[in-house]
């Protein structure tokens, strides 16, 4: 088992690698750069700026630098904001984002599955209908109508809540719900139909056959095989959370790297573009290498056939 893990350890490196590789050249492929106006620069200061940047430099070149600070978590300057640091950005930026996603992310996994749990378990019931009801409204409402909405009613008529930013600890409330609202109906609906599945297979009907508790096959049986198909979900769905969403964070003027990243593609700032899509790659990467993990402890059959592989 701890081979297959190096193995996958190692094919995530290379993943990474690839991205970044791919961003790097396709960054320097589009027409234009970074100090690229509506009113031309004068070629004397074009080359001047280029120069200072590397910029100049064959593009080999500025390839091996790239890889290099990516190495040393060097990230370089950002090309338009004069005396900030790709690095500055994203130490400034994510911590916000990373905050209101992971309450995002705990309330997907607390309420979710729970509720989709539940709502196999009395189907067909007014608990069940209750709970698809919410789930389908969950899914088809778009996170900025959720967010607007929440504002309008919480801070705009009631004062509950403050209106933007990240004030207090009331302040997580309103991004939460945004951020978490889809996700978090589609886990409850996903779990539910894995679990109605689930009661239905022959393994359980012989587990009560055999006389166990109905809290023996719900808990120790039905649920453990049920969140594989969460499980499976939640890896990229943690992060694509964890790294922003701009229309969130714009609503609530939460100053994350989602905002930073829309802001690069806008004003082509190339050094945070390709920062903020490796940090999104190896987010991404590191989260389905922890899905592989998690279902070599929920399942072992999985565990002895990735042993086997």
């Amino acid at each position: 088992m701890g081979r297959y893990f190096f193995r996958r350890f190692l094919y995530s490196l290379l993943t990474i690698w690839l991205i970044a590789s791919v961003t790097f050249f396709m960054m320097h492929a589009i027409p234009g750069g970074p100090f690229t106006r509506e009113k031309a620069i004068p070629d004397e200061i074009l080359r001047v700026i280029e120069a200072k940047y590397n910029l100049d430099a064959p593009l080999y070149e500025q390839y091996f630098d790239y890889l290099k600070g990516l190495v040393t978590f060097d990230l370089g300057p950002s090309f338009q904001k004069v005396g900030t640091s790709v690095n500055d950005l994203i130490v400034a930026g994510f911590p916000n984002t990373a905050k209101v996603g992971f309450f995002a992310i705990l309330a997907i996994i607390v309420i979710g599955v729970p509720v989709g749990i539940v709502s196999a378990l009395k189907q067909n019931k007014p608990l069940d209908y209750i709970v698809m009801f919410g789930a389908t409204l969950g899914v088809t409402i778009p996170s900025f109508v959720i967010a607007t909405v929440y504002i309008y009613i919480f801070a705009g008529k009631l004062g509950w809540v403050p209106p933007f930013g990240l004030r207090n600890a009331v302040s997580y409330i309103g991004p939460m719900i945004a951020l978490s609202g889809y996700s978090l109906s589609f886990v409850a609906r996903l779990t539910r139909s894995s679990m109605l599945e689930i009661l239905r297979a022959d393994y359980i009907q012989t587990a009560r056959a055999n006389g166990l508790s109905e809290y023996s096959v719900i808990a120790k049986h039905a649920v453990k095989n049920a969140v594989i198909p969460v499980i499976t979900y939640l890896g990229p769905t943690i992060a694509a959370i964890m790294t922003g969403s701009f229309v969130v964070e714009r609503i609530f003027a939460i100053p994350g790297i989602g905002r930073y990243f829309v802001e690069s593609v806008t004003n082509r700032d190339y050094t945070t573009i390709m920062a903020v899509t490796v940090l999104y790659a190896t987010i991404y990467v590191f989260m389905v290498l922890l899905v592989d993990i998690a279902y070599a402890l929920v399942d072992p059959r999985i565990r002895f056939e990735k042993e086997k592989a």
